[in-house]
């Protein structure tokens, strides 16, 4: 793992703690086994955290199926880090309880830890290290064998365009380069669960594309991902089903077109004639309420457009009015999103630094790894 005593030297203290942990308990400790899965991979009930008299988080359910891709989203403040954090075993919730994969986040933090793959917003690098030492060492702490890690190592280097530069220590990278390598080490140990906040952050287009493309050959292998994010186009390409969270609670949720239907009601249609005509509004009587209306133009609801529309047009054929185009209105998921986070005055009491730092499960080299008995 390290090339030399040099490279021992350099590493931070509790990186050394960590390494010969590792490298003396060759036979007595394991990675713990994923087991049979449930189909719901991530269950969360009524999960609520409070630091101090803050409530960051409050009364959150959420259920993540296996091979399912879940989009968190919320202005800053709303609770998604905190959320993420209590079910990756980080922190201790207030009340309510999460099971990962099965595993309990409390009573079985280690386990938990062992199946989910984190990518937190602001990663820790250790920057005097080269990417495969970095890797060999985070695989070695999720019980991987150094072959089997380096070839995962080489596998994914090459997969997000890094390889040419694994002999670098990770200070000379830039910032795009940085979140990658910090995604590869989510996804060393091949994880059933994954939690992914801002995955894209700083990265040039090409390199977003790339993790993009991860993200859905992830979701085609079954793996489970709750994915929070910023980046709304993203959060449509990529999710399943998108849950916005507000003020600690979960405010908002369903697939896009449900969302969509549910805050901005029935689609919205635009009909365009060749010329002015005073009639287009009468055609519309009894079909469909009208939203707006121009010379040459009208806006209006659909409920069915497989039964109002082949209506609309025989009407103007019968009348002999030319038609430009009949489409329906795009309706973004900014549109749907904005419309949710609208109005944040919710009371959630004053923020307590030192709660948040006391909340914390503890985080030793023993949270990686499972003592096999005898």
């Amino acid at each position: 793992m390290f090339a030399n005593r040099y490279d021992l030297a350099i590493a931070p203290l509790h990186f050394i703690l960590l390494y010969f942990i590792i490298t003396q308990t060759n036979s007595n400790y394991r990675c713990v086994a994923h087991g049979d899965w449930e189909q719901s991979m991530i269950e969360a009930v009524q999960l609520h955290k409070e630091f101090g008299a803050f409530q960051a988080v409050r009364e959150i359910s959420l259920q993540v199926a296996e091979g399912e891709v879940v989009a968190l989203l919320g202005p800053n403040g709303a609770g998604k880090t905190t959320t993420v954090r209590m079910l990756g075993a980080i922190l201790k919730p207030s009340s309510g309880a999460a099971r990962i994969a099965g595993y309990d986040v409390v009573a079985q933090a280690r386990e938990v830890r062992h199946v989910v793959g984190l990518l937190t917003e602001f990663p820790g690098l250790y920057h005097r290290m080269r990417a495969m030492e970095y890797l060999a060492f985070f695989g070695a702490l999720q019980g991987m064998q150094a072959r089997a890690c380096a070839q995962r190592g080489e596998q994914l280097l090459k997969q997000f365009g890094l390889w040419d530069a694994r002999e670098k220590r990770l200070d000379s990278y830039s910032k795009g380069m940085k979140q990658k390598i910090a995604l590869i080490r989510a996804l060393i140990h091949d994880p059933p669960v994954l939690f992914l906040d801002e995955p894209t952050t700083a990265m040039d287009p090409h390199s977003a594309r790339t993790v993009r493309d991860a993200i859905a050959e992830l979701r085609a292998a079954r793996r489970t991902i709750l994915l929070t994010t910023h980046n709304l186009v993203e959060a449509e390409t990529l999710a399943d089903r998108i849950v916005v969270v507000r003020g600690g609670q979960i405010v908002a949720e369903g697939t896009r077109a449900e969302l969509t239907r549910q805050l901005l009601g029935e689609p919205v249609w635009e009909l365009r004639l060749a010329a002015p005509s005073e009639r287009a509004a009468a055609l519309l009587d009894g079909l469909a309420p009208i939203e707006a209306l121009g010379d040459d133009w009208v806006q209006y609801r659909c409920i069915d457009a497989r039964a109002i529309n082949p209506q609309l047009i025989g009407r103007l054929a019968a009348r002999g009015i030319p038609v430009v185009s009949l489409a329906e209105l795009p309706r973004s998921l900014e549109d749907v999103y904005l419309s949710i986070v609208a109005d944040d005055n919710a009371e959630r009491g004053t923020w307590n630094a030192s709660a948040e730092r006391a909340a914390a499960l503890p985080a030793t080299a023993e949270i990686y790894l499972e003592e096999v008995q005898p």
